[in-house]
């Protein structure tokens, strides 16, 4: 991407020199806006990421989780970030530990809302569009999860805990 970005910023020097200067110099406004978040964000991330374990969070999305499972698995996934099959090995212990399905479901539905990207949004959409989108979302999230608990009810593919096998998470290698 940030090829192409340079790519083009060059097609611009050549053929309109004149509008590359008020082009870069919006660009440079964009980015230390945002900045600031991006660092919040990603700093949040992170510490989300290296304080939780598989276990711990299948305690929280268990069979007697109610309304505080939904609230962790929808905030969860909005703070989740990466590309979703690497959640798929912890996902996997999760549910070995007795997470929910509609739990996990809810939390890959709601990984739509991406934080650092709402500032954007807002800049391009507005805040009012960002607040009811990112709403809709949460709501979808919540009626995918329901949905799949509906579905996923006597699911014959979920086996007893004893049975499943796990594969090693990153740091049991």
């Amino acid at each position: 991407m940030l090829g192409i970005t340079l790519l083009l910023y060059l097609g611009t020097a050549l053929l309109h020199p004149e509008i590359l200067r008020p082009a870069l110099r919006y660009s440079l406004h964009l980015f230390a806006t945002l900045l600031p978040i991006l660092a919040v964000v990603l700093f949040l991330m992170g510490l989300f990421d290296s304080v939780f374990d598989a276990k711990a969070i299948a305690r929280l999305l268990g069979r007697e989780s109610g309304l505080k499972g939904w609230g962790i698995a929808l905030l969860g996934g909005v703070l989740s970030h990466g590309p979703g099959y690497v959640w798929y090995p912890m996902i996997q212990e999760m549910r070995r530990h007795g997470a929910r399905d509609s739990l996990i479901v809810a939390f890959f539905y709601s990984r739509a809302i991406k934080l650092p990207w709402l500032p954007l949004m807002v800049i391009y959409l507005g805040t009012g569009f960002t607040v009811f989108l990112t709403l809709y979302v949460l709501l979808a999230s919540w009626l995918q999860g329901l949905i799949a608990e509906l579905l996923l009810k006597n699911d014959p593919t979920r086996l007893p805990e004893e049975t499943v096998e796990v594969v090693p998470r990153r740091d049991e290698l």
